[in-house]
């Protein structure tokens, strides 16, 4: 047996209590939250055991700074900027502490509410309510966004989100203003979007789609309509990247007193000599949803309604993919964005109304959410986007 004299002991053991240490103060999991009115994108290293933030840095983007996502190789953090001129930053993630540092900047041919990539990092789709329109744009192989956009397909009205399925081989869009879900085919060969057959889904008039997710596997699609709070259930034929309609779950209880909400007025022909009729208005609150996220696991799903400022949860049943509501919790004030972290524990929620974030432990046997704690941040905060560096 080898015996260590009692200075080299304590030698070793001040290294090892150093390097514990050093683990401890760079936290591996980051938080980032774009905070339109400021123009600011505030980060946060988060405890990956008890979903604790502790505020970072803050990044300044520009005014109206607002959807974000964080690409596949986790190296970069990708923010659109609403305002004029409207762009897109490519933004570096320091591994070590979190910080962003701009490494790249592109043109974007209108105001984009969305942002995503394809699974292989090789594409970001844009898409923009105003202008009808999605975009596509290249990535560079060293992540960077130098380029405008490749390829600009106009929309019907109101388009407001655009993902890719986890294959990476089928794209979908909502037109919030139309009704519709746009289905496309990602050409392998161009990177071009191709309209697939049938080229759209319908909705229920006046839902109005906004976000869309795909559960872990792929299998089932869900989409959150922003002016009843519904959630609706798709199937994904995995052969035809088309989807069909399961069914449609309330994520407002009647008792919120709220009203369908109104889409925008069709724009009038060119030639029109009178404005568009405005949609009648009864006067009372009215649904007005936001985002929706569910955990890895994917057992448990949540949606956000900004008029009454609250965090909707959903079982979802393992197999078919059926929702279930379950409940209703109060949150920071016109919650616009959500994000669960990687491991599923924590949800974090944002108000763009509210100066706080809100940090919430996840129940793993029913999904309930216990706020752990709220922190500062900059005003107009919506968009959220967590990563966990290997």
């Amino acid at each position: 047996m080898v015996r260590l004299s009692s200075g080299i002991f304590v030698a070793i053991m001040a290294t090892s209590t150093m390097l514990a240490s050093t683990q401890d103060v760079f936290a591996r999991t980051f938080v980032y939250v774009s905070a339109a009115t400021n123009g600011k994108i505030d980060s946060y290293s988060m405890d990956e055991k008890a979903g604790t933030l502790t505020p970072a840095a803050t990044f300044d983007a520009g005014k109206m700074v607002m959807p974000m996502t964080v690409g596949p190789d986790k190296k970069h953090l990708y923010a659109v900027v609403r305002s004029q001129p409207y762009r897109v930053l490519t933004l570096a993630i320091d591994p070590a502490t979190g910080n962003l540092t701009q490494a790249a900047v592109a043109a974007l041919p209108d105001s984009m509410p969305y942002v995503s990539t394809d699974p292989s990092g090789r594409l970001l789709f844009t898409s923009s309510y105003g202008g009808n329109k999605i975009a596509v744009l290249p990535i560079d192989p060293d992540g960077r966004v130098t380029d405008g956009t490749r390829q600009m397909i106009l929309t019907g009205r109101n388009a407001h989100s655009i993902v890719s399925d986890p294959t990476g081989k089928y794209v979908f869009a909502t037109n919030l203003g139309s009704d519709v879900v746009l289905q496309f085919v990602l050409n392998p060969e161009t990177g071009m979007l191709e309209p697939n057959n049938p080229p759209e889904i319908a909705t229920k008039p006046g839902f109005g789609p906004r976000h869309i997710i795909f559960s872990p596997g792929g299998k089932s699609v869900y989409v959150v309509t922003e002016l009843t709070g519904h959630v609706i259930h798709y199937s994904l034929d995995p052969a035809k990247g088309t989807l069909t309609e399961i069914e449609s779950v309330a994520s407002v209880p009647d008792d919120a007193g709220l009203s369908p909400g109104i889409a925008p007025p069709s724009p009038p022909p060119f030639n029109a000599t009178a404005p568009a009729a405005a949609p009648v208005d009864d006067g009372k609150p009215k649904v007005w949803a936001a985002d929706i996220g569910i955990t890895p696991n994917g057992k448990f799903l949540y949606t956000t309604e900004r008029t009454t400022s609250k965090l909707a949860l959903f079982h979802v049943a393992d197999g078919s993919g059926n929702l279930t509501y379950v409940a209703n919790y109060p949150t920071e004030k016109q919650p616009r964005g959500i994000r669960i972290d990687p491991s599923g524990r924590f949800l974090i929620a944002t108000g763009e109304k509210s100066d706080r974030i809100a940090v919430y432990a996840i129940d793993q046997a029913n999904g309930a959410l216990t706020p752990i704690n709220r922190y500062p941040v900059d005003a107009g905060a919506n968009w959220v986007e967590i990563v966990t560096l290997p």
